[in-house]
């Protein structure tokens, strides 16, 4: 006959008396702790199983009896219970029956399957406990084996948090936190737990014993924890013991070897800095061992670009974010540092300012490298926007000579969304525009930042009245770049003065006399007076009042004819089906007396519309338009909302174009004369 315990697998045997190390109770088979992989692992994967129904039989006899029992032809009266796996014991929701009673994890000796039930085939599961077996049924295999091996685990964990809790030498802590480790590795249980548990047990147990933890044991706890962070990432405990190891061995192997992807799976998730600080602060720490590297500031550099990845799209949107969060913080604690420093010491004779200085600027150069990537700079200039730095940086001439290299690369891209980050979050906030600006805080060029940023910003659809309202108190500077040959500049004097931007008739003739000053303002200036006779002349009064130009026509065509003779009676322009862009705004906001004006699905291409840009340019201008048709042109919110300041506006027509609702609530509080709005396939609709 067959007996029980030639039918079994998986089986592992313990003394009862005594704690076993978790590197006995697994037996062979366990990656070396040296290794910072885990183990390949094969078959089938388990869920943990913390409660479930199952059948239960318990048997108290010797195990001969046992055995003899068991594999008779009589079989034993099964219970149905609902079994719950706690941290400290097997027990039943309902204590009655074979259950009346829990069994501890330290009662049991063994666990193991049994292949073979009397006649039929049975999966069942034995529990060897001191009086006797608890027997466990299951409905297949697959069932049998995840409580098999839930139980082992839960067995495991209860074992390892007792022997490591009453360590007290360290070669025997680091021993068992290894073993404990190598355990969560090679178990068939995918469950979060499995790594979770030695993860939070460890983070205790290096807080405990920190004190008598020398450096070869930190270390190989580092090595042992490296493959439970491939998939999770670290506690704030644990953030503290590396954090501490890079502090104190910067130039250690483990922290390029085994804290680099860690860093990367912390940078490339989703991760709340405010909730975890301490996350990163280990990485921040993380990056000054890699600053203090040979070439530390190209090491940190090419950190940041393998964080990017090869193509020219990064694929992780968190990097970004996660790398400036880092980088604001640093800076901002470098500044405490100093300020702190300098306010308890007064001949600050112990302040290394090489060593602080090298600390800024590794900060400062990691976003520069970011500015380098054509995909971050608009996410980049966003976060910097608002100018997220402490009074003291912005103060340091260390600092925005620096930082220079970051704004000019944002300064330099010809996207609107990127360049436009310059300027104020909001109205009356000032940016980057104004901080550089000739005789500002940061000013150490004599404005030749400023005028790159002046000269993209001229280009773009800020070329317009607004844009240069809000720069006329920076006029003297203006004029200084102009007296330069500053092109930009030039065409930014030009443009106030055809405008109207400026009132005063002394600071007009101050301008005009700049104009005249050099070469390049002198011919722009001839061409802006040439201009204005032309506006006058097509201004005067006469000429049709009512104009249809043929399909097909373009922004060449439209300029052509307003040219031909007077249009200061034109009060109906229509443009339906034409070919017209937003350029074309520069010659609508010349017709005095507009009032209807339609702009039906002109498109030249997917990429020259009419749109925001022309959208933003009329509405500056046209105040007296009462009908406007934008129906089924590529407008969106960002255009539509500047129509608030259109107060005659009667008709509108947004049939078919990006609005939304909220947008179009705006509208309807902000335009008092509106009666008729066609909203009919927009979102407002």
């Amino acid at each position: 006959m067959t007996t029980l315990t030639d039918c079994t697998i998986g089986s592992t045997t313990t003394d009862n008396n005594n704690i076993k190390p978790l590197s006995e109770i697994t037996g062979t088979g366990i990656q070396s702790p040296t290794s910072p992989k885990g183990p390949i692992q094969t078959g089938p994967k388990h869920k943990l199983i913390t409660e479930a129904d199952v059948q239960v039989c318990r048997l108290n006899h010797t195990r001969t009896i046992v055995s003899k029992i068991m594999n008779s032809r009589y079989l034993r009266r099964w219970e149905s219970h609902r079994i719950v796996l706690d941290d400290n014991e097997m027990r039943s929701t309902t204590a009655t029956g074979f259950m009346e009673l829990a069994v501890p994890y330290s009662s049991i000796e063994d666990v193991h399957t049994v292949s073979r039930w009397d006649a039929g085939q049975k999966f069942c599961l034995r529990i060897t406990i001191q009086d006797g077996s608890v027997l466990l049924q299951a409905n297949n295999a697959y069932i049998r084996d995840q409580w098999l091996h839930s139980i082992q685990w839960k067995r495991h964990i209860f074992r390892s948090e007792r022997l490591l809790k009453n360590a007290r030498r360290p070669e025997i802590l680091v021993k068992e936190i290894k073993s404990l480790i190598d355990v969560s590795l090679i178990t068939p249980i995918q469950d979060s737990s499995v790594f979770r548990y030695p993860l939070d047990l460890v983070s205790g147990l290096i807080q405990q014993n920190d004190e008598f933890l020398g450096k070869e044991f930190q270390e190989s706890i580092i090595v042992a924890l490296t493959p439970l962070l491939e998939k999770n990432h670290p506690t704030q405990e644990i953030c503290d013991f590396f954090s501490k190891h890079c502090k104190n061995s910067p130039r250690s192997t483990l922290v390029i070897e085994l804290f680099t992807p860690v860093v990367h799976r912390i940078l490339k998730h989703n991760i709340d800095f405010g909730k975890y600080p301490r996350m990163r602060t280990f990485v921040q720490e993380y990056i000054q061992a890699l600053n203090c590297q040979n070439d530390g500031l190209k090491v940190v550099q090419a950190l940041v670009k393998s964080m990017h990845g090869p193509s020219s799209h990064c694929p992780h949107p968190r990097v970004l974010p996660n790398l400036v969060a880092v980088c604001l913080a640093a800076i901002y604690n470098c500044y405490e540092e100093r300020k702190n420093f300098t306010h308890d010491n007064v001949n600050n004779e112990d302040f290394d300012q090489i060593e602080w200085e090298n600390k800024l600027l590794c900060y400062v150069s990691m976003m520069e490298t970011m500015s380098e990537f054509d995909d971050w700079r608009f996410v980049l200039g966003s976060l910097l926007q608002p100018i997220p730095f402490p009074d003291d940086a912005i103060a340091d001439s260390l600092f925005t000579s620096r930082m220079k290299v970051t704004i000019h690369n944002v300064s330099s891209d010809e996207t609107c969304t990127v360049h436009q980050t310059l300027l104020g979050i909001r109205e009356g906030k000032e940016g980057w525009f104004h901080l550089y600006c000739p005789g500002g805080i940061a000013c150490d060029d004599e404005g030749q930042l400023w005028g790159v940023m002046l000269n993209t910003l001229m280009k773009c659809c800020c070329k317009r009245k607004k844009f240069l309202m809000s720069i006329s108190k920076m006029i003297g500077p203006i004029m200084l770049l102009a007296l330069r040959d500053n092109f930009a500049a030039i065409e930014v004097l030009c443009a106030m003065l055809e405008l109207e931007v400026v009132e005063g008739h002394d600071m007009k003739m101050q301008m005009i006399t700049t104009l005249q000053s050099t070469c390049e303002g002198k011919r722009m200036y001839a061409q802006l007076c040439e201009r204005q006779i032309a506006i006058k002349e097509m201004q005067q009064k006469g000429g049709p009042k009512k104009l249809t130009l043929p399909s097909k026509s373009t922004d060449y065509d439209l300029t052509r004819m307003l040219s031909s003779g007077s249009f200061g009676n034109l009060e109906c322009l229509s443009l339906a089906f034409t070919q017209v862009t937003s350029a074309c705004a520069n010659d609508l906001i010349k017709l005095p007396s507009l009032r209807y004006l339609n702009l039906w699905s002109t498109q030249a291409s997917l990429a020259h519309f009419f749109g925001d840009q022309g959208l933003q340019i009329i509405s500056e201008h046209l105040h007296k338009l009462q009908v406007l048709n934008l129906c089924e042109t590529p407008v969106t919110d960002k255009g539509l909302t500047c129509l608030a300041s259109m107060k005659s506006l009667r008709k509108l027509n947004l049939n078919s174009t990006n609005l939304s609702a909220l947008t179009f609530e705006g509208l309807k509080e902000k335009l008092p004369a509106l009666q008729e709005c066609d909203v009919r396939y927009t979102d407002a609709w």
